[in-house]
């Protein structure tokens, strides 16, 4: 079980959508990602690897901001 001081919040998670966001903690050779509203709940786990990655494929995918 992680603690609570070893999640991390983006320090672009802020206004009104504060809140909305995912958490990562690092943890020895993975990278664990929750819901920031749902600390309870599932995390899903990555090897460090597959987390750069995926947060690449998804900066590569994302749609312009407006």
């Amino acid at each position: 079980m992680l603690t609570p001081h070893s999640w991390q919040k983006s320090s672009f998670s802020g206004g009104d959508e504060g809140d909305a966001c995912v958490e990562v903690a690092h943890l020895d050779d993975h990278i664990a990602i929750r819901d920031s509203k749902a600390p309870a709940r599932a995390t899903l786990s990555l090897p460090a690897e597959a987390f750069t990655l995926f947060v690449e494929a998804l900066k590569y995918t994302a749609p312009a901001a407006d």
